[in-house]
């Protein structure tokens, strides 16, 4: 099954050219720029994705 590669809805509509891409795969949690979906990828954990949402919402 293909990964679903999401965006936030915070990217707005504006061309959305500038937005970073989340995909889930069965143990880790994915990154990659929206303006290169076939460059480099950044992989995390599931807990280390965990803990960097957690630390962002608690940065804003």
């Amino acid at each position: 099954m293909a990964t679903k590669w999401r965006k936030s809805t915070h990217s707005g509509t504006q061309g959305g050219s500038d937005c970073v891409e989340v995909g889930r795969f069965p143990q880790t949690v994915a990154f990659r720029d929206s303006k290169d979906p076939g460059g480099p990828k950044l992989v995390l954990s599931q807990d280390a994705f965990a803990a960097l949402v957690s630390e962002l919402k608690q940065s804003t």
